[in-house]
């Protein structure tokens, strides 16, 4: 089976495939794709293709909409760069108190001054001074798998730390330090908050929720970090916001040209998961999931379709893509069954409009079983393994 790499993927992730699969850089006749960062928008999805894996959380590079149309599952991997971008965060909690990086431009400036930059420095220095974070309050809004271990490592740090996620789910919420303070909106942040970091996916409803209102309902002088996505904050809304010293500085992950050289911005080029355990976690996992996939069906951390994950039950399998619209398991049921094989388990789940049902079957299908499920209407793709 053929695998496309569009970006380097570690060995490690690819070697999880095993002797089965031909990894390869080209896009004709693959079953699957790794990637990264590649932009996917403008290629050509082979009828070939059944599932996408992305090493790493966000999918914007990803054409989602035109995957599901044509059946293939797109995955991500969620946590597995999550300590990374946590590491990066706290750094960028000291950087935006501290004024590290300018004081460390301005030191390099008094290169050539020989015995007399001891005192340079001393005279100097408290151009650069900022407070400490212990005792201050750090709003996390989204408390995912990095938000989460965010807000308990600020809470080690001695800070009084409060988490907003109107869709924080069981497993995060038992993750959470019982010392976080529960935010029933974004204005309890905004009102509390001396520091204020974004974890959310960048979609519709967020694009540009950090804007002219949100900055008015933040206190003076808040210090705010973003490590998730650019198009979070609205720029202009930001610019004035740091002119008027409403906020007192900016550390983005996600450098934009109308935010390069602004006094107290520290943009960091997009470093959140570039250390070498993130990418082997996140390409170890995007392999296994494509794999999975691929060999039994098995959908997990899927951006599109269900996720369905359970063991075989039977001698083959069928694999059903389609339409969550009524009748449907009724008449794909009904169709396998009149083939004479018998339904050992059958497994269905939907998410929004889209649908995802496993059917495991003992005995042997017939060759056309799978073009006549394909031929019932709303269904989208069918696979027999």
């Amino acid at each position: 089976m053929k695998i496309c790499t569009l970006n380097k993927i570690a060995a490690c992730g690819t070697d999880r495939l095993g002797a089965a699969y031909t990894v390869t850089d080209e896009m004709a006749g693959a079953a699957g794709v790794l990637v990264r960062s590649a932009a996917m928008h403008d290629m050509d999805l082979p009828d070939t293709l059944l599932g996408i894996a992305r090493a790493g959380a966000g999918v914007n590079n990803i054409p989602i909409d035109k995957c599901s149309e044509q059946g293939v599952v797109v995955f991500n991997t969620p946590g597995a760069n999550a300590n990374a971008v946590k590491e990066l965060v706290l750094a960028g909690l000291f950087l935006a108190s501290r004024k590290v990086v300018d004081g460390i431009a301005w030191a390099q400036t008094l290169k050539g001054e020989g015995d007399a930059v001891g005192k340079l420095v001393e005279k100097g220095k408290s151009a650069y001074a900022g407070p400490e974070i212990l005792g201050k309050k750090l709003g996390v809004i989204g408390l995912g798998a990095i938000g989460v271990l965010v807000a308990n490592a600020a809470v080690a740090l001695g800070m009084d730390v409060y988490g907003y996620d109107p869709y924080l789910s069981v497993d995060a919420a038992w993750k959470l330090s019982r010392h976080i303070h529960h935010a029933n909106t974004l204005d309890e942040i905004y009102a509390e908050c001396d520091y204020i970091t974004v974890h959310v996916p960048l979609v519709p409803d967020t694009k540009g929720m950090l804007n002219e209102a949100a900055f008015a309902a933040m206190k003076d002088g808040v210090r705010v970090l973003n490590f998730s996505r650019a198009g979070l904050v609205d720029s202009d809304a930001m610019l004035a916001a740091l002119a008027s010293g409403k906020v007192a500085a900016y550390v983005v992950d996600f450098p934009t040209d109308e935010m390069l050289g602004v006094a107290n911005v520290v943009a960091i080029p997009h470093l959140g998961a570039s250390t070498p355990e993130s990418e082997d976690n996140c390409a170890v996992m995007a392999a296994n999931q494509l794999k999975a996939y691929l060999e039994d069906g098995n959908i997990i951390n899927s951006v599109n379709f269900p996720d369905v994950n359970v063991p075989r039950a039977g001698d083959l399998r069928i694999c059903v893509l389609h339409r969550n619209i009524p009748n449907m398991l009724a008449q794909i049921s009904l169709l396998v069954s009149a083939c004479g094989v018998n339904i050992a388990s059958m497994t269905n789940k939907s998410r929004k409009d889209l649908a995802y049902t496993l059917l495991d079957v003992e005995g042997t299908v017939a060759d056309d079983v799978e073009a006549k499920i394909a031929a019932i209407d709303g269904i989208i793709r069918v696979r027999v393994l």
